[in-house]
């Protein structure tokens, strides 16, 4: 009687934990999900200034 008492108690245990580590291996992956579809915020960006200070930095560098 002893013997299936203690073979429960490290069953119910052992059943906890495997509970826990798959409870937070579904919690990973969305997550995971969640992250990758995390999209970035869109800026509004003027490329022709950027172009134009590039132009700008190449000029004074030839000049020096």
């Amino acid at each position: 009687m002893e013997l299936t008492k203690y073979n429960y108690t490290i069953m119910g245990t052992e059943l906890k934990r495997k509970d826990r580590k798959n409870k937070a291996r579904a919690n990973n992956k969305i997550q995971k999900i969640k992250q990758l579809l995390v999209k970035p915020e869109i800026k509004n960006v003027d490329v022709e200034a950027i172009k134009a200070s590039f132009a700008e930095k190449k000029a004074a560098a030839t000049a020096a």
